[in-house]
């Protein structure tokens, strides 16, 4: 057995001693504060485990690992329904660019260990009404205030910013320059006056995004992140620190073999519904595409073990598995008939065709909507050339709004 075999192999151990306690059994019928509750005893139990921050430095309280070993753990880990959505964009982003961007390292060790223990949760301020995919567009202003900056606009789509006590922000901090280069990166504190946060309720019930408001929100100038003007490129790094995360060639759905015995337990013209060609023929192209994506995961860890960094095929999976998820979970409930009509508000992702198929639009758009990734696509991997764009170069203040 390889040493990633092995690791993997106690990673599994471990969670599955645990997942009694914290798994997706244990949380059926549980409020959203019991949930969050729950979430953060397990952060706190695989923390001391010796899970938590696996390819941090152990400088800020990690293990000190590679990202395969983190791939690995991930891999394992999702399949028991862990209630861990509430700190991924915590631990995936806003904490490790503050390890790398923040001077004051006493600090970063405080943030660091609650964050890895699930006592504190940090969200990425980002997305903005009039520019969601367009990161440079953004309109939230930074003003000087003394020795510090005041803080005046409106973020959306902030993940679990309910839920958070800190938050890494960019703001436009100079209109008069090009879109990119007038931005700087600060962290804020979200209790602070000023601050109104609003979840936004989705289609599928919960309401885990948010619009956040700052209305003469004070920041001092220790708790910039990037020069100023400097922001765009620090946000950039923020989206490929932790580029490398476990994928699901399942989309984050159901897994095939659900499908499957769903196929055999419903009946299309008086026999199993696996009988039917039609359906027959959508296994097999679910099987197929799936195996195809997980060689790409595959050939993609194999790179990192090389020390190699993988290029953007990443892309391929995240389009076509969330896609075919929404197509293999329509199918699902077509099958059921009213039995595929009710609707579970607690029901999960994972196991319940109705919630994925609700919930995958969502998919679809959160971490790189359909549209980007087949510009990644088109430009990174067939070479075709870049859409124009006329605002290149144009201050900010006079492109039309």
């Amino acid at each position: 057995m390889s040493d990633l075999a092995a690791y993997s192999a106690a990673a599994n151990a471990w969670l599955t001693s645990v997942a009694p306690i914290y798994g997706g059994a244990a949380r059926k019928g549980l409020s959203e504060a019991d949930d969050l509750a729950l979430g953060r005893r397990y952060l706190k139990a695989r923390y001391e485990a010796g899970y938590g921050g696996i390819s941090w430095s152990k400088e800020f309280g990690g293990q000190g690992l590679s990202h395969i070993e983190k791939v690995a753990f991930e891999t394992e880990e999702m399949k028991f329904g862990f209630p861990t959505h509430y700190f991924g964009i915590s631990l995936g982003m806003p904490v490790p660019v503050l390890m790398k961007f923040c001077q004051d390292r006493d600090f970063v060790r405080d943030k660091v260990l609650k964050a890895l223990t699930g006592e504190e949760i940090w969200c990425q301020l980002f997305s903005e009404p009039a520019a969601g995919s367009d990161l440079a567009g953004l309109r939230l202003r930074a003003e000087v205030d003394g020795n510090g900056w005041k803080l005046n606009g409106q973020k959306l789509w902030t993940s679990y910013a309910q839920h958070s006590d800190y938050g890494v922000i960019v703001a436009r901090t100079d209109p008069a320059v090009p879109k990119h280069k007038g931005l700087t990166y600060y962290w804020v504190d979200l209790h602070s006056p000023g601050v109104d946060v609003r979840p936004v309720r989705l289609a599928g019930g919960d309401s885990h995004v948010n619009e956040v408001f700052f209305d003469d929100v004070r920041i001092e100038d220790n708790q910039r992140l990037s020069p100023v003007g400097g922001g765009f490129g620090v946000a950039m790094a923020t989206l490929m620190i932790e580029r490398y995360v476990a994928t699901d060639s399942s989309g984050f759905g159901p897994h095939l073999d659900h499908f499957i015995s769903l196929a055999r337990d419903v009946q299309v013209n008086g026999q199993p519904a696996i009988r039917d060609g039609r359906i027959r023929s959508a296994i097999a192209r679910n099987y197929a595409m799936r195996n195809g994506l997980d060689a790409i995961t595959a050939r993609a860890m194999l790179m990192m073990q090389a020390g190699m960094e993988p290029g953007p095929e990443g892309s391929l999976n995240k389009l076509v598995s969330v896609r075919s998820r929404q197509k293999l979970s329509e199918l699902a409930i077509d099958l059921m008939g009213t039995d595929g009509v009710p609707f579970d508000p607690h029901a999960l992702v994972k196991s319940d065709w109705s919630t994925s198929w609700l919930n995958a639009p969502t998919g679809r758009i959160a971490g790189g909507a359909d549209e980007m990734l087949l510009n990644t696509i088109a430009e990174r991997i067939l070479g075709l050339p870049q859409d124009h764009r006329p605002d290149k170069g144009v201050p900010f203040n006079e492109i039309p709004a």
